[in-house]
């Protein structure tokens, strides 16, 4: 799978560039290679679909350098966001100005009056211009609208290399040439052959059409992630002793408490300090419902508070809020090429030679069967402009931009393309029990002390070790002795004893509070009865924990704490759904066999392995691989990161530690397990689609270009299939956006 940990090293930073210029595949398999050539490039991608560029550069190669590149290349960049070096001011960040659509009708207003000529019968003999009148708004259209195309097309020849913009220039150019020899050799000297300055001139109008079209298709889906950037409000209203100061989100630090009034988005990720209300999540996790929320739960900036004022303390802000994660990883997924793509690039890289060869061929074969220079010409003009590599180069991109951001408004997050790749293949979902099946709040439910030890002072003692814990099972005990209102025991020296518990000194005794599995490698001393009590809790399904106290090389139990949890809600429908799909499930637990039956026996999981370390569980997700099925890990903790990272695909839940969701190719923001089969879905969904999007721009060139050739094909139909060869590309992608989780 992916390393535990993708991000760039400390010595590089990430540059995003906007890159005009490109029309087909191998426009941005060109750029990527230009950048790469810069030296202190680790790594570039471009994107033709957003027509971006990420590049990942050490510390010393400047921007400057970067956009020389892709001028050179025959380009122009502009820099949107750089990760500022150390002292240096960040780059400002700038939107893109998109046109076309004027210029595209500007185009049709003069290219109507060329095409009247096509028109059936006398009708189409009364309304042909005269000569030289076409030749005047036929070269409006050529050289003023169309210079876009001869400037792309020079930059591609002084690279060596082709691009769809070559094969349109060469192909209108030939058409509006052979017109005007046509003219001047006829002007004077008897009737006036066919012209085709209306074939060249529609051509260039359909491409800037469909050009235009495209865009407008490609902004749906870019406007859609854009308006994650819009949920964040740009001012809080924050507490300043018993005041209350509005100030831009830029002032608010970690610690503040803002104030929160109904109606209000949320500006920053925070706990509620005061107050109860409802939040609407919605357009930030996917969450249907509003969520309530009190003391002590958490919110996430860019959500709305419904009827009641929060008071919040500041966890996190700017760059490191949940909507600000979720933005960089829908960004970072819709650049990113998939696998597929690169197979596409290199069919792209050859694609253009080969159309200029086949159009050569075509016109000398039609020279030397007929004699007929009009027909060989317009012929291999007619090759030339349908063989456009366009809709090659837009399929993959499309689909993933649209795909990965219909995923996000739902609140599946996916890393890269590669964990799309992956995801469409996953056959076995390995899941964590605590946290992730289960609610991960553990209640206490029983405290068994050894011998004649009282029952308060176990559980003063083990909520003394458990204070420093963030894990589930510490917070069960720390609520129980909540209303403890006596001195808290005397704490030094803890430490955390990794997949096994927490040890330290407790007024002057080493105290350790943990699993059966610690019980035994301390070769601890059991009263007999609290042994089999122990043995009735675990067979019960609860999770036991041992207080321990050491002498020297001796231990002995003081008691044992059960903790009983419970399944989440959807967690039935979610893993019922996956095994309907043929989709195996395991459960992969640190807890004991008892508790993990527990929770496996209702799901209908029957491959159940509990007491694993973390070590252990990515060793056992390895063996899962050993057969060449796909497999997921789905977690939520600290100690799920190994097994997530040794997994093909690692799932993180949205409410677990950063640990696993850096681990993780995809995050689901909500804690519905329903989500997992949702997520495999989107991916197969989007596979579909770019397979699609390929099939059909193959389609359009395999049946094409021999039809040119043949002479079935005008250069107008001709362009007007290669535009719609592009457009129905994308369009055939936003039909991702109708995509909706299963239950929802």
């Amino acid at each position: 799978m992916q390393t535990a940990d993708t991000a760039t090293p400390a010595t590089t930073r990430r540059v995003e560039l906007q890159i005009e210029g490109m029309s087909c595949a191998s426009c941005s398999t060109r750029v990527e290679k230009a950048l790469r050539r810069v030296p202190g490039v680790a790594a570039a991608s471009v994107n033709l679909a957003t027509e971006r560029a990420a590049v990942d550069a050490t510390v010393g190669v400047q921007a400057a350098a970067l956009q020389a590149a892709v001028k050179a290349a025959g380009y122009s960049a502009e820099i949107l966001a750089a990760e500022p070096e150390v002292g240096a001011a960040p780059v400002s960040q700038a939107r893109p100005n998109y046109g076309g659509g004027w210029i595209a009708a500007a185009s049709a207003a003069l290219t109507l009056p060329l095409a009247a000529s096509m028109l059936p019968g006398t009708w189409g003999q009364a309304a042909t211009l005269a000569p030289m009148l076409q030749v005047a708004l036929a070269a409006i259209v050529q050289f003023g609208f169309g210079a876009r195309f001869y400037v792309a097309a020079w930059s591609a020849l002084r690279n060596r290399a082709g691009n769809m913009d070559l094969l349109v220039a060469l192909g209108t150019s030939a058409a509006f040439g052979y017109s005007v020899v046509e003219v001047l050799r006829h002007t004077g000297h008897g009737a006036m052959p066919h012209l085709y300055f209306e074939s060249s001139a529609a051509v260039i109008t359909l491409v800037l059409l469909g050009k235009w079209l495209e865009f407008r298709a490609k902004r749906q889906a870019i406007d859609a992630i854009q308006a994650l950037g819009a949920l964040q409000p740009p001012r809080a209203r924050v507490l300043r002793g018993t005041s209350e100061v509005d100030m831009p989100i830029s002032d608010v630090r970690v610690g503040d408490w803002v104030i929160v009034r109904p109606g209000e988005r949320i500006a920053v990720d925070g706990e509620v300090v005061e107050g109860q209300s409802h939040v609407d999540e919605s357009l930030v996790t996917g969450e249907s419902l509003p969520v309530a929320k009190g003391v002590g739960d958490r919110v996430i900036s860019g959500s709305i508070n419904a009827e009641a004022l929060l008071k919040v303390n500041t966890l996190a802000i700017g760059a490191e809020t949940a909507l600000a994660r979720i933005a960089r990883l829908v960004e970072s997924a819709q650049a990113e090429r998939a696998p597929i793509q690169h197979a596409v690039d290199r069919i792209s890289a050859i694609f253009v030679p080969v159309v200029l060869g086949v159009a050569l061929l075509t016109c000398a074969a039609w020279l030397a069967m007929t004699g007929d220079w009009e027909r060989a010409v317009i012929n291999a003009v007619a090759v030339l402009v349908i063989a456009c590599p366009c809709a090659l180069g837009l399929a993959t991109p499309t689909a993933i931009l649209v795909g990965t951001g219909i995923a996000a408004r739902h609140g599946i997050l996916i890393k890269d393309a590669r964990a799309l790749d992956v995801a469409r293949r996953v056959r076995t979902v390995a899941f964590d029990k605590t946290g992730t099946l289960t609610l991960g709040r553990p209640v206490l439910s029983a405290v068994e002390p050894a011998g004649d030890i009282p029952q308060e002072s176990v559980l003063r003692r083990c909520a003394a070790l458990q204070r420093t814990s963030h894990h589930p099972l510490a917070q069960a005990v720390l609520d129980a002795v909540r209303s403890d209102s006596s001195p808290p025991p005397l704490v030094t020296q803890a430490e955390v004893i990794p997949g096994r518990g927490i040890q330290a000194q407790v007024d002057g005794e080493w105290l350790a509070l943990g699993s059966t599995r610690l019980l035994r490698e301390w070769n601890a001393d059991v009263p007999a009865l609290i042994s089999k009590q122990a043995e009735k809790f675990e067979a019960d399904g609860c999770t036991v924990s041992w207080l321990l106290r050491r002498h020297g090389d001796r231990a002995e139990a003081l008691g044992l704490l059960a903790f009983a949890d419970t399944l989440k809600p959807m967690a039935l429908a979610a893993i019922s759904r996956l095994q309907h799909e043929g989709i195996a499930t395991v459960l992969l637990t640190g807890d004991n066999a008892g508790s993990a039956n527990a929770v496996a026996g209702p799901l209908g999981i029957t491959d159940v392995r509990a007491g694993m370390l973390p070590a252990d569980k990515a060793e056992a997700v390895r063996g899962l691989r050993a057969d060449g099925r796909a497999v997921a890990m789905v977690g939520d903790g600290v100690n799920d990161a190994p097994a997530l990272a040794a997994a093909d695909l690692g799932i993180a839940m949205g409410g677990g530690t950063d640990a696993a969701r850096h681990a993780a190719d995809i995050t689901l923001m909500q804690g519905d397990l329903r989500r997992v089969a949702d997520a495999l879905d989107i991916a197969r969904r989007i596979h579909s689609k770019i397979r699609q999007g390929l099939f059909w721009a193959f389609a359009y060139n395999v049946l094409g270009i021999p039809l040119a050739a043949s002479g079935v094909l005008s250069p107008v139909i001709a362009g007007a299939a290669m535009a719609l060869s592009s457009v129905s590309v994308v369009m055939n992608a936003l039909w991702l956006r109708r995509w909706r989780p299963r239950d929802t």
